[in-house]
């Protein structure tokens, strides 16, 4: 006898449907499960057996074999044990055959037949109905995620008498209904005011190029003078997400895991802050079993790196490919995993390993070999990739005790979003969303520079050395200054501010 249910899983973030195909032979006792499965998957052969027994249904007899289609592609994880449970009770016809095959389900079991949340599970819907599939059963505790994707018949379930009364025709009282999110625009700010910084007026422009551009940023000075404060609250004044980017944002989430307990849709723009001790498998991802990294968990938001240099070299300089492309490939036996990447990278560092060189009123104890040795990390190349550099001095002591506050992260946020306007009239039709992924080939066309701006670029490049890429950010940043400027024109104002960011070029060169 052959019983077929349909489940899903995932390949990187994207879901698909998995064909699980259950028959029973003649001969002693045995159940094998193939199809590529991990060892997770393999050991829900005495899951699936208890689950059945303990839920009061028939475990049937014979030599049992479940096969996983599409069979060439490895399948990881507890989320077919309830797929494989009801294909095996179909043997036998416990359940309607025909039914069992109108439905996805998902969910891990318990020895005692309650179902498991499992991660993962908005690509994996999505998938479905991208298949095609309208109905799905999943564990009660994913529900809330399952229901963010429109035009499904989805049924919450918390354990296996459960599924089995849907397959049955009776399943209204797990029904829920699903729509499509929306995203309100009053979601509260979740990353400070920009207001709580004192002081820093330099390192508080920069930061509101950074937003508008979507540039990456590294600030360079000695202890306490807000570094960190600084980059908590880049999110605070980047426009909201939209109801793409939100759903892309927790698509990652939910394959990584993060979303159990959580509730709906990720709305605020993602802010991760990894320590200086992460490995370089955990900041781009991969792994046993391959999952996204702190890259890919920024995407749509922010990756903070404080104390860059304090950061493995291979670990820094694996991002170069990633802040490039958007996109981070992880190449593996199981197969090629590719997960979006697109992030602002904002960094931070002291001038020297005591921090204080160059600073007024404390003593640097370092020598020319030893902050030679501390930037050496720092390669060229990387910080072409950066397109804003400045360096910031600690508060003075007027500045930190005055009470008058700053300008506010909303008013800051409204001139952004509106050089953010700007770039979406420019780019329309192109597979652009800011100025900093203008491609080198489209720089003649969206970042023109009269005859004074080349003028002045030249002689900048002259005396600095910049490379060709270093070029090209320095332009698309003057593009930034003159969209917040409300002008169409590049200029040499612009251009001249735009160098200015360019500050610690020597840091690649003295690396």
């Amino acid at each position: 006898m052959l019983s077929l249910s349909f489940s899903a899983a995932m390949l990187g973030i994207e879901g698909y449907v998995v064909r699980v195909e259950a028959d029973s032979a003649a001969g002693t006792p045995a159940f094998a499960i193939i199809g590529l499965p991990d060892r997770a998957l393999g050991e829900a052969r005495e899951r699936v057996r208890a689950a059945i027994l303990n839920s009061g249904f028939a475990y049937p007899a014979g030599r049992l074999l479940v096969n996983l289609s599409p069979a060439d592609v490895r399948k990881a994880g507890p989320a077919f044990d309830l797929a494989i449970a009801l294909a095996l009770m179909g043997i036998d016809e416990q359940i309607d055959r025909p039914t069992l095959r109108e439905f996805i389900t998902l969910g891990e079991l318990a020895l005692d037949g309650k179902l498991q949340p499992v991660s993962g599970i908005l690509p994996m819907v999505l998938g479905a109905r991208n298949a095609g599939f309208t109905k799905l059963i999943v564990p009660a505790c994913n529900a809330e995620e399952a229901a963010l994707v429109a035009g499904i018949e989805l049924y919450a379930v918390d354990c296996l008498q459960a599924a089995v009364t849907v397959l049955g025709g009776n399943g209204s009282k797990w029904r829920q209904r699903t729509a499509a999110p929306t995203l309100e625009l009053a979601d509260e700010v979740v990353h400070g005011d920009l207001a709580d910084v004192r002081g820093q007026l330099a390192a508080k422009r920069a930061l509101e190029i950074a937003a508008a551009g979507g540039h990456n940023l590294l600030l360079v000075g000695p202890p306490g003078c807000g570094k960190t404060m600084l980059a908590r609250r880049l999110p605070s004044i980047l426009p909201a997400m939209s109801l793409h980017e939100a759903l892309e944002v927790t698509k990652i989430y939910s394959v990584a895991g993060l979303l159990l307990g959580r509730a709906g849709i990720v709305r605020a723009r993602p802010f991760r802050f990894p320590h200086h001790t992460i490995s370089q498998t955990a900041l781009v991802g991969g792994g046993a079993l391959v999952k996204p990294g702190e890259i890919s968990l920024a995407h749509h938001g922010v990756l903070f790196l404080d104390e860059l240099p304090e950061f493995t070299r291979g670990a820094i300089e694996v991002m170069r490919q990633p802040l490039e492309e958007g996109t981070v490939t992880i190449a593996r036996a199981a197969g090629t995993f590719t997960y979006p990447a697109r992030f602002q990278l904002v960094a931070s560092m002291n001038p020297c390993p005591c921090g204080y060189r160059g600073t007024r009123n404390m003593e640097c104890r370092c020598d020319e070999a030893i902050v030679a040795k501390y930037v050496s990390k720092l390669s060229g190349p990387l910080l072409d990739r950066i397109d804003l550099q400045i360096e910031i001095a600690r508060v003075a002591f007027d500045d930190m005790v005055r009470y008058e506050c700053g300008e506010r992260s909303t008013t800051i946020r409204e001139r952004v979003v509106a050089a953010r306007d700007r770039q979406s009239r420019r780019f329309a039709g192109a597979a652009m969303l800011c100025n900093a992924e203008i491609p080198g080939n489209a720089m003649r066309r969206y970042c023109p520079l009269d005859e004074t701006a080349l003028r002045l670029l030249a002689q900048a490049s002259a005396k600095r050395q910049f490379s060709a890429r270093a070029l090209d950010r320095i332009a698309r940043v003057a593009r930034t200054i003159a969209d917040l400027a409300g002008e169409q024109a590049i200029c040499a104002a612009h251009v001249a501010e735009a160098i200015q960011y360019r500050s610690l070029e020597r840091l690649g060169a003295a690396a």
